[in-house]
């Protein structure tokens, strides 16, 4: 049980005798600096309001008119003049982010442009490699099909997209950085795959297992990154996010097989909602709960399509989700403390720093 104190309970402790004066004034100097603190690091946590979604939407429009999004014409510009457009492109994003983050202290923006001046390492190399006729499985391809097809030949692109983000994370702390490392990780996850294999290609099957153990991987790093409170963000946000798009995604995309195999599926989903309370993540109990939807949709389309009264009982199970929305909304961070208290010692100290946090507060 805890018990948390005001300082009026101190100076009430004072009058009564409990403690002397001048421990009075220590204990309420070290409240007033321990409040300062928390507020301080409160106003610098991340707003997730509309200024920060536009940025953060611009950034990503950036990153995918000059990735994914290319035109077919835009690769047919030349060699050299992709090479001078990466470098100009980076110099820029990296000049106005630096000037944002040391001169303005904006860190978000700044950030988000250095996220955009690292983007620009997988075309630099893509230039490169053609330069030299090293391009990927010897032939010419566009650029835009790093982004869609699996070759080994990208390795270069994707270790030199991982140098580039390390190297800007280290200069600039920002947490968006982690998700550019891990999306390029999984690139490499995929491109390695046929190699390891010795195939020079694999089924749609193979690529979500593929894509199922990746994520894992990275939930793993994500859940030893967030057993340590980071003063300049929250470095393992992203990594979560990542790593649940790479499993959820590479589970959901495999065929799960017979009724057993799908009512697995269901029960993992329904592992990853009670997952997020013990790692007070709520993007666990999203992932799960269109888990769950998806489960229950086929068997609305398969199993029980002939039932009048399974519509209504879907419906009843949707409003419970809306309720246990509304409740880990309301009373998240009062289960999450009891959770802390009823698991073992050893168990509490496996918890993110946040939770263990919350559970001394």
């Amino acid at each position: 049980m805890k018990i948390r104190f005001t300082i009026d309970d101190i100076a009430a402790a004072r009058d009564a005798g409990a403690i002397d004066a001048a421990s009075f004034e220590r204990l309420s100097q070290f409240l007033a600096s321990r409040r300062a603190a928390l507020a301080e690091a409160t106003s610098q946590a991340p707003r997730y309001d509309v200024v920060n979604l536009l940025w953060y939407a611009g950034a990503l429009i950036v990153l995918g008119a000059m990735g994914m999004f290319s035109t077919t014409a835009f690769g047919l510009w030349g060699d050299k003049a992709l090479l001078v457009t990466a470098i100009v492109y980076a110099a820029m994003f990296a000049f106005a982010g630096a000037y944002l983050w040391h001169r303005r202290g904006l860190h978000t923006p700044g950030g988000l442009l250095v996220a955009c001046a690292v983007g620009m390492a997988p075309l630099a190399i893509f230039a490169l490699q053609s330069m030299y006729d090293v391009s990927p499985a010897g032939e010419a391809r566009p650029y835009r099909d790093f982004y869609i097809w699996i070759q080994s030949s990208w390795l270069p692109m994707e270790l030199g997209t991982i140098a580039a983000a390390s190297v800007a994370l280290l200069a600039f702390p920002f947490p968006f950085l982690v998700m550019i490392i891990a999306f390029a990780l999984w690139f490499m996850s995929m491109d390695l795959t046929p190699w390891l294999m010795g195939v020079a290609e694999f089924s749609w099957d193979q690529r979500a297992t593929v894509s199922m153990y990746f994520g894992l991987v990275v939930l793993a790093v994500a859940w030893l990154v967030d057993l340590k409170r980071w003063r300049n963000g929250d470095f393992a946000f992203w990594l979560h996010l990542f790593g649940l798009l790479a499993f959820w995604g590479g589970l959901t995309a495999q065929h799960s097989g017979d009724e057993l195999g799908k009512a697995l599926y269901c029960a993992v989903n329904v592992g990853l909602i009670f997952l997020s309370l013990f790692l007070m993540r709520r993007v666990y109990a999203v992932f799960g709960a269109v888990g769950v939807t998806t489960y229950l949709s086929y068997l609305a389309g398969s199993v029980f399509k002939d039932s009048i009264l399974f519509p209504f009982a879907l419906s009843g199970i949707g409003v419970l989700l809306i309720v246990f929305g509304l409740l880990f909304h309301r009373y998240g961070a009062a289960i999450g403390e009891t959770i802390g208290e009823l698991l073992p010692a050893h168990l509490r100290g496996l918890r993110p720093a946040h939770a263990r946090e919350q559970d001394s507060a």
